[in-house]
């Protein structure tokens, strides 16, 4: 069983930033992916950016430029760093692990941003 535990989240203002942590029971380098989703209210579940085993990061058209993915494989660790944050970036964010049968989910943090 593995287990992610975000933190992180809160309200901010428009423009401002801010840093989710996603700590992982186990190596972040047993999965193929680690990745940052966002639920919004009404709105479906959607990818923010994710990093690859390799090191390779991908990123939504919308927060491109703003958002960045790194790890710290020692503290088995993925970070979602948010800057420039905007209204619409308000949303429940997830971290997920991707493996070749399952993925797994942390329980998320919200993220509001006031305008």
């Amino acid at each position: 069983q593995v287990q992610l535990v975000e933190s992180g989240g809160g309200l901010v203002q428009a423009g401002e930033s801010l840093r989710l942590s996603c700590v992982a029971s186990r190596s972040i380098f047993s999965f193929a992916v680690m990745a940052w989703y966002r639920q919004a209210p009404g709105k479906q579940r959607e990818l923010v950016g994710q990093i690859s085993e390799g090191g390779i990061t991908n990123y939504a058209d919308s927060v491109k430029g703003r958002f960045t993915v790194s790890r710290d494989s020692a503290k088995n660790t993925v970070y979602l760093q948010m800057t420039s944050l905007k209204p619409e970036d308000t949303a429940v964010y997830y971290c997920g692990a991707v493996a070749p049968l399952h993925t797994y989910w942390g329980q998320g943090t919200q993220v509001t941003v006031s305008s």
